[in-house]
Formats: structure tokens, sequence, C-alpha cells
């Protein structure tokens, strides 16, 4: 098996990147929250316990998976690497931390990058600059957003949040450096491109996220117009695919209301099925009454311009895949607010009609049962009472404990990137 091969959403899960919670999480202080869009510091134990949980589900159901903290200490083993990530910290930290870090150990490194390092002695100040010469990656369990698999190549992402970068750039070196996965093409690196000018910095540079694009088909790429994609960043990410002779065809493009409940495409839509997937209809559903403009980038054209659809739905089933819009919340508009707050719209499919979903969001599970999902808890699965075979395309929606992760705005489609997935059909 190729080291990454993704071509869906859906076709069934073998391997994926992930990372638990670590002392980062601990390491938070409240005035981190808004810009690293956190509605609280989250209580560290239990939302490793939760995080644990998931994985062993994922386990269970045979996925292999990497930490990539544990992939970035084992490329920091090479002096190539070591060298290339400390680079650009060498004019910000203080010459004693540099020469600690030259001298650490690969595991204390990729922790210090993950986990922060405290200024000593202890500052009178309490902000994160007084408190932290290197803050720590509370966001970094979400591994969707620093990168995106396409296919056989890697796309490094270019985070829209300045307190992100660092993900951005220990993703680059992953994917440049462990032997596992040096080989795969990086289509796109804009932290530091070869033979490229990169991406300018400020508030009109172009950023584009994981979490904003999802692997329709090998034809076809949905893209989110938000709050951390935008339209400079769809460009960049248009003319580098249009390079590609066996690339995707066509972007479609869903335009979200530039706000916190609605950062990224997948808080809004997931595919679930070969034939389905969760929205939050009212931004999504073809009479919604709070309809995201959506519309169509032909890569083959010469121009790129994108061309209006009369609805997002209309345009995927347009190209080829026949959803059938599922509401998150189900049919109460009230419902539908709270739980898409909650990621009822973030779902992970493990196979075509097995997903994960946090347990919190009562009425979609509803939903889904109701679209002939047989929907069951976690434990049930861990303790061996039930079984979940990924061969006979039987609906399932499994149920995971989310009282603290949810809480970090990220649901179970956040919290993993795809490596290789099976084809869809």
């Amino acid at each position: 098996m190729s080291a990454v091969q993704v071509t869906s959403e859906i076709g069934r899960l073998r391997r994926a990147l992930l990372h638990e919670p670590g002392p980062e999480v601990d390491h938070m202080v409240p005035s981190m929250m808004e810009e690293l869009l956190f509605d609280d510091i989250l209580f560290g134990e239990a939302a490793r316990a939760e995080h644990r949980r998931f994985r062993r589900v994922l386990e269970l159901l045979g996925v292999e998976l990497l930490d990539v903290q544990e992939l970035l200490a084992d490329a920091l083993g090479a002096d190539a690497c070591r060298s290339w990530i400390l680079d650009p910290f060498r004019d910000v930290l203080s010459l004693p931390l540099v020469d600690r870090l030259l001298a650490a150990a690969p595991h204390e490194l990729a922790a210090a990058f993950v986990g922060g390092v405290r200024r000593e002695p202890a500052p009178a100040g309490t902000g994160v600059e007084d408190l932290f010469e290197i803050p720590p990656l509370p966001n970094l369990c979400f591994q969707r957003d620093p990168q995106i698999v396409l296919g056989r190549r890697m796309i490094v992402a270019s985070m829209a949040a300045p307190a992100r970068w660092r993900e951005a750039l220990l993703a680059a070196a992953v994917f440049r450096f462990h032997p596992k996965l040096s080989d795969v093409e990086l289509l796109l690196d804009p932290i530091r491109p070869n033979g490229m000018q990169p991406l300018e910095l400020g508030p009109t540079r172009p950023h584009f996220e994981g979490g904003d694009v999802l692997v329709l088909s090998p034809q076809v790429l949905a893209v989110g117009y938000s709050e951390r994609t935008n339209r400079a960043g769809i460009r960049h990410l248009a003319r580098a695919l249009a390079r590609l002779e066996d690339g995707p065809r066509w972007l479609l493009l869903l335009e979200l209301p530039h706000q916190r409940a609605f950062m990224h495409l997948d808080t809004v839509l997931t595919p679930i099925d070969r034939d389905a997937c969760l929205v939050y209809a009212p931004l999504v559903a073809p009479d919604g009454p709070g309809r995201g403009r959506a519309f169509a980038i032909d890569l083959g054209s010469r121009e790129q311009t994108p061309v209006a659809c009369s609805d997002f739905i209309a345009a995927i089933r347009s190209h080829g895949l026949d959803l059938e819009p599922i509401p998150c919340g189900g049919t109460d508009p009230m419902q539908q607010q709270r739980e898409q707050w909650t990621d009822g719209a973030n779902a992970l499919a493990v196979a075509p009609g097995v997903i994960l979903l946090y347990d919190r969001n009562v009425a979609t599970a509803e939903a889904l049962s109701g679209a002939g999902f047989r929907v069951v808890g976690a434990e049930e699965l861990l303790q061996g009472r039930l079984r979940v075979d990924l061969e006979r395309h039987e609906r399932t929606c499994i149920l995971l404990p989310s009282h603290e992760m949810s809480r970090a705005r990220g649901g179970p489609h956040c919290l993993l990137h795809p490596l290789a997935r099976d084809a869809a059909s």
C-alpha cells in the first residue's frame, strides 16, 4: 500500500494521523482561548480519556494510527530535520534556549515544539508571551487542519491564525523527513516552497485549512470559503491542482458565514455513505433559510472562473455524487442550531455507512436512525457486546463520549487526517 492514498471521505479507512491531547492542553491559559477557538480550557485527563476511547474504537475497526508527535520525534533524529525545523526560531528565541533545543534528544525536542516551553524564572505577567518562550499547541489534536492529503500527494496548509502556524510547520517536517512519509509528493508547501516565493504574511495573505477541504471523489473536491480559508487561498489551491495531469477536475465552493460556529466546511457537511451526507440544513439544504452561495470551478479551464450553482447539494449531484442530506439536529430548527454547535454535522466515516459521532448529538442520532443507521455506543463495541463488520455495509453510527472534547470546538472528523482509504466504490 502506498504511504498515502485518499480519493474520498468514506472509503474504508486504513491508516490515519492523529494526536492525543497532551501537556499542551494542560498548559493552555484562558487568554489563549479566543485565538485558538476554544470555548474553555480543557480538563486534560478527561479529554485524554475521551480521545483514547476514540482511538481504541478506530483500532478495533482495523485502522492503523500514527501519532504526529511520535512521527516528529522520529524525524528529528536526523540532523537535516533538526536544522530545518529550528532555523525559523533562531532569531526569535533566546540563545540559551536555542542551545538547549540543539542539544535535546529527539523526543524532548518534539515535546517542546508541541507542549511549549515555559519562561524561566517565572515572570510577573500572566499573558501567553509572559508565560511561554514557545507557546503550547493545544489544537494539534485536530489533525484535519494542518495538512491535506489528496490522492498520493500532500498539501501543507496555510493556517489562518498565527497561533496555529507552527502546526503546519510540524506537518511539513514530518512529511519531508520521516522515512514512512518522505516519499510522498508535496504538491504545495506555502511555508517553504522549493524555488517559489513563500506566501506573504499579513491579513491579506492566502490561507486555507484542511477542515475546509473534502475529497468527494477522485475528480471532485469541496472547499469552504470561510473565516479560515479565503479567496486568495482558494485561488492558490486551484492553481496548484490545475497543474496536475491526474488530479481532480472540479472544485465545488460553499460560502460560509464568517462566524465562529461555521469555522470550516466540515462543521456544516460531512459525507457518511456513498449516497448520504450529514448537513446543517439551514446553510446547506436547497431550501435552507440561510443557504450559502455555491460555485463550481473547472480546473481544466484556463480562466478558472467560479460559476454560480443553484445550491451546494445540487452542485455535488451534478458531478456524479447523489448524496441525500440528513439534517444534524433533525427537523427542529432549535436542535439544528444546538447540535451544529456541538459538531453534529462533523462525523467521521470509517467505511461507507459506518461513522463516528459525538454522543451529545441526540437529535442527530435520531435522524440517522430514521435513515437506517444502527446507533450504538462506543462502550458496547469496546466491551465486546456487539460487533461492526465493515464488509457488510450495515449502516452504523458509533457514539463517542464527548463532554470534554466537544468544548474544544472540533468533532470526530476534525480529530483525524486520513492517510490511506480504499476506493469508495
